[in-house]
């Protein structure tokens, strides 16, 4: 073996070590959340202390899904980017778009679907009971 074939096998061993060191890292990095809710904030009800009104910001990744859940009251909202389908427990799918706006009642099953290929981006009031648990998971119905 020449000095410089022996000159280099140390270097493309440290690129080799290098490059494995990376593909670990990446396939140890956790995959983004498909759904991400969180409040904006959240404010007294003037005249009524039981109550607090809570706007809230859900982002969907395209194939994303936010679960059938409930709130403790009522929640009004619209879509600010994307298209998504409201799934509304009892009800066909409705497709809500960019610009179109949404209500369910206090207890409504109610979950969203991404169905664009871009992330959608929505923006949630909710008029709930103070101090409750503002989403409550209710379990997918069967399937026959």
């Amino acid at each position: 073996m020449s000095a410089s074939r022996i000159r280099f096998l140390p270097v493309l061993s440290l690129c080799m070590l290098a490059a494995m060191a990376a593909l670990a890292q990446q396939a140890s990095a956790p995959a983004a959340p498909l759904f991400v809710s969180k409040p904006i904030i959240a404010s007294p009800v003037s005249g009524d202390d039981k109550k607090e009104i809570v706007l809230m910001s859900v982002a969907i990744q395209p194939t994303g899904a936010v679960p059938l859940h409930t709130h403790p009251g009522d929640c009004v909202g619209s879509v600010l980017e994307g298209t998504v389908e409201l799934l509304v427990d009892g009800q066909p799918p409705r497709r809500v778009a960019a610009g179109d706006t949404y209500a369910n009642p206090r207890g409504t099953p109610h979950g969203f679907r991404n169905v664009g290929d871009a992330p959608a981006r929505l923006l949630n009031s909710l008029l709930v009971d103070k101090g409750a648990p503002r989403v409550q998971p209710v379990a997918a119905p069967a399937r026959p």
